[in-house]
């Protein structure tokens, strides 16, 4: 495994465990974060705020199912399940792209799917 997919593979650990220290580290100052069709965040402040979202109860479960490396550009592929405080329990498919600049991520293009 590269240094940039573990370095993923550390920024999707510390979703599972909420460690927001062990996320930002990976991340440029100027980090932008699209989670393509529901909003945007840009640097780190922003994006503390949206690791542990208000609207959600407790960590993800994330599987990671694929990673594939192009570029300066990882990606990987999986499934997920979480909990939102109003509508209860979910699962999703996602697919997220992260972007590196001198060996931080630099940008994160997310796509969600709920699934049944």
């Amino acid at each position: 495994m590269t240094d940039r997919q573990q370095a993923v593979h550390r920024y999707m650990e510390g979703f599972r465990r909420g460690d927001h220290a062990a996320i930002l580290a990976l991340l440029t100052e100027d980090v932008v974060w699209h989670i393509h069709g529901a909003r945007t965040t840009r640097g780190k402040a922003e994006f503390d705020s949206e690791i542990e979202n208000p609207a959600f109860e407790g960590s993800p479960v994330l599987e990671v199912d694929r990673t594939i490396e192009a570029g300066d550009v990882v990606v990987v592929t999986g499934v997920g399940q979480g909990h939102h405080r109003e509508a209860g329990s979910f699962r999703f498919a996602f697919n997220d792209l992260f972007t590196f600049r001198g060996g931080l991520i630099a940008q994160v293009d997310s796509y969600v799917v709920p699934l049944r």
